[in-house]
């Protein structure tokens, strides 16, 4: 079963946020070898969104992502720090993800156009959410991205 959750940073249980913390390092940081901070100081005026498999009374997170109001990070709302952990990948829980997060996003900030910097190799499947690129690849952390608009 999976359980969503759509809160503010300051609502987060201390033990979710930590679940959190910890699978953004083992993909951004030890996964996709990039040795740079994940914590950048955006996450606590953000609102998360998170999907936990729940299990003989446990709670393991499964996917997870932020989204940031307009005006902060770039001049649209965007979504970022989109994962889902290496046990919940290939069970379609990316997309279900990423709907929630638009529609939570959308919720927060009626009206406003939502921007992500893609990894490349995503393009297409942001794309099949209505995303449009809107940059050239440019290189993040030593990983090419893509500015995308919706």
């Amino acid at each position: 079963m999976i359980e969503w959750q759509r809160q503010a940073f300051k609502d987060m249980a201390v033990a979710d946020l930590y679940q959190v913390l910890y699978h953004r390092q083992q993909v951004f940081v030890l996964e996709q070898n990039c040795l740079y901070p994940d914590i950048d100081n955006y996450d606590q005026d953000a609102h998360h969104v998170t999907a936990w498999v729940v299990k003989d009374g446990k709670r393991e997170l499964a996917a997870c992502l932020r989204v940031i109001a307009p005006g902060v990070k770039y001049t649209e709302m965007s979504l970022g720090r989109v994962l889902s952990t290496q046990a919940a990948r290939g069970t379609g829980i990316g997309r279900q993800l990423l709907a929630q997060g638009i529609a939570y996003a959308e919720e927060l900030y009626p009206g406003h156009a939502c921007r992500i910097g893609a990894q490349q190799y995503l393009e297409q499947f942001y794309g099949s959410f209505g995303f449009k690129t809107v940059s050239e690849p440019y290189d993040e952390d030593g990983i090419m991205h893509v500015e995308m608009v919706r």
